[in-house]
């Protein structure tokens, strides 16, 4: 099973893992979640991305889920992951996102997998109102 790592500023990665397994189940293994908030260090943060990381290796492959390009989260994670072969770093990640992780992390292989994930989170990204509109010609 692939491994996820979610990362992310403040308790957000905590409460979309908390939303999806309503959705979807408990996810008893190969989960971490790595919450860096403003009082967290730079030093600190690196050593919570780096324990989750060595928790979570496996042949498999290693996701993690990170909240926005450019944030602190995603400047800790990149030089871990660049240290694991089969690792992918995804940024802004949504509640779809994180649903396709857990329900296809058993399934997928590795490449399919980051695949996936990322469709499935531009998919939740539109403007319902204007979709309906357009479905019912009124552009």
């Amino acid at each position: 099973m692939i491994s996820i790592v979610v990362v992310t500023h403040g308790e957000f990665g905590a409460y979309l893992i908390e939303a999806a397994e309503t959705i979807v189940g408990a996810q008893n293994e190969a989960l971490r979640n790595v919450s860096i908030s403003p009082r967290t260090s730079l030093e600190k943060a690196r050593e919570l991305v780096e324990a989750a990381a060595r928790d979570c290796v496996n042949p498999e492959g290693v996701v993690f889920l990170v909240d926005m390009p450019g944030g602190t989260p995603m400047n800790v994670v990149f030089p871990v992951a660049g240290g694991i072969e089969k690792s992918a770093v995804i940024c802004g990640v949504n509640i779809n996102m994180m649903i396709s992780a857990f329900s296809y992390r058993r399934s997928l292989p590795f490449a399919e997998l980051t695949a996936k994930i990322m469709e499935d989170g531009r998919k939740a990204i539109c403007d319902v109102k204007a979709l309906l509109a357009a479905r019912k010609g009124g552009g």
